[in-house]
């Protein structure tokens, strides 16, 4: 059974990206027309993290979009101006009117109008997009910027600005592409790094987001948030020395963060330090004895030293502060069959995976208590649920394979057997090769 980080209920702190000294928004033209692009502002970046495998991450953020400079506005009016044929419609200069009046709405209407009279005017669904986003209707933002790259997939803004839309509605994965488009095109444009990093953070691709929140937050060493989002995704991506270095800098300037505590304990026990990761957690439980997950980081702390009744006390004033925290019943259920009570087990069992059907610990220890119970069918069921959350565990397949056997199933067993054998083959191959290869960061002990 791993002995690594489960992922934690508690969301992580909210944040928020403050703009990095760098320009966040420009205007740029294209064929003699301006083109507004949008400004982050101070966005609010906040969100939940789930259980099981680390679940999904659903984030939300929202922030300020606004324009610069309005001194060519004049120009661009001129440069704008249709026929007299639209004369009684809509047309560039009311809108552009309508949005020095922050009228948003009314402006977007008057855009819409420009573009189903030239519907290859790039530059028009440009400004529509804009308007809209101004609206929060990021959606229908989006689709319009798409619009208007089809036209003219040049139109400098256009592809962050799509970005920042698709980032506003949590479309993270979808995000990505236009944001390293506008990256490529600008590459010191840390706007577009910055949200990114977070694209990539918020899609779970972890060691993407390390790559680009780096080097912003070099460039801004004092922004706690930026700091702590930047520690998270090293320490997802199980670069522990990074988390470690990242979250410390955070206690520096926030010495009573619950938070950081918290996630420096887990960084420490992944760098095998499970002590001083101990240590942290309970420098944490100081601050904030309430805190969701404290009891339970020192719950499964203990747990992985062995103290089975100080990890039953913190579990349980664990569950005593917060009832259906599913990690803190599996891990209850755990330490009681590890102290031959499955009848006390069995109970904590089924709750937690009522509360969350992704906790690989409880499965395999229900699979173990039916199997006792000789209620075979349901012991398969639940050991075949543990193999699906981690194949690569042998000892799912190891009590997998005496149920088959205390089954009559033979053939079935023999293949469960085979395939521990093989992990086994394979774990010593890999620890005899250890020694010959250079020393690289502990990963998290196995049991």
């Amino acid at each position: 059974m791993t002995r690594s980080w489960p992922c934690l209920e508690t969301p992580p702190p909210t944040a928020e990206v403050r703009p990095i000294n760098a320009p966040l928004a420009f205007q740029a033209r294209k064929r003699g027309v301006l083109v507004f692009t949008q400004n982050i502002g101070a966005a609010h970046f906040h969100g939940r993290r789930q259980q099981g495998n680390c679940g999904m991450f659903v984030r939300q953020v929202i922030g300020h979009l606004s324009m610069r400079s309005r001194k060519l506005v004049s120009a661009a009016v001129a440069l704008l101006m249709l026929g007299s044929a639209f004369a009684q419609t809509a047309n560039p200069q009311d809108a552009i009117a309508l949005q020095q009046q922050g009228k948003w709405a009314e402006a977007a209407r008057a855009w819409q109008s420009v573009v189903e009279r030239d519907p290859q005017d790039a530059v028009a669904f440009a400004s529509l997009g804009f308007a809209l986003s101004k609206e929060q209707k990021y959606q229908e933002a989006a689709s319009a910027y798409r619009k208007a790259l089809t036209l003219d997939p040049e139109l400098p803004g256009l592809q962050l600005n799509l970005g920042l839309a698709e980032f506003k509605q949590g479309r993270f994965e979808t995000a990505i592409a236009p944001l390293a488009a506008a990256l490529t095109a600008e590459p010191q444009n840390t706007q577009a790094q910055v949200l990114l990093g977070f694209s990539y953070y918020g899609a779970k691709r972890f060691g993407e987001a390390v790559k680009h929140l780096e080097p912003a937050a070099k460039l801004d060493p004092s922004n706690t948030e930026l700091q702590q989002t930047l520690a998270q995704s090293c320490f997802w991506a199980k670069n522990y020395s990074c988390a470690l270095e990242a979250f410390r800098k955070i206690l520096r300037h926030s010495p009573d963060s619950v938070a950081a505590h918290m996630l420096t304990g887990q960084a420490l026990d992944g760098l095998g330090r499970t002590p001083e990761a101990l240590a942290e957690f309970q420098e944490a439980a100081k601050v904030a004895p309430s805190e969701p997950n404290v009891h339970f980081g020192l719950g499964f702390l203990y747990w992985k030293l062995t103290q089975y009744e100080d990890a039953r006390r913190e579990l349980e004033t664990e569950l005593a502060l917060h009832p259906d925290h599913a990690q803190a019943l599996a891990y209850l259920g755990d330490i009681a069959l590890k102290l031959s009570k499955p009848a006390e087990a069995l109970p904590l069992l089924e709750k937690a995976i009522a509360l969350n059907n992704d906790l690989r610990v409880a499965f395999v220890d229900l699979g173990i208590v039916l199997t006792e119970r000789k209620r075979y069918p349901e012991a398969v069921k639940a050991l075949l649920r543990a193999v699906e959350l981690d194949p690569g565990e042998s000892d799912a397949h190891y009590q997998l394979a005496r149920v088959y056997r205390a089954m009559g199933k033979t053939e079935a067993a023999r293949k469960e057997f085979d395939k521990v054998r093989e992990m086994k083959d394979k774990a010593d191959e890999l620890a005899r090769e250890m020694p010959k290869a250079k020393p690289s960061p502990p990963s998290p002990k196995n049991e």
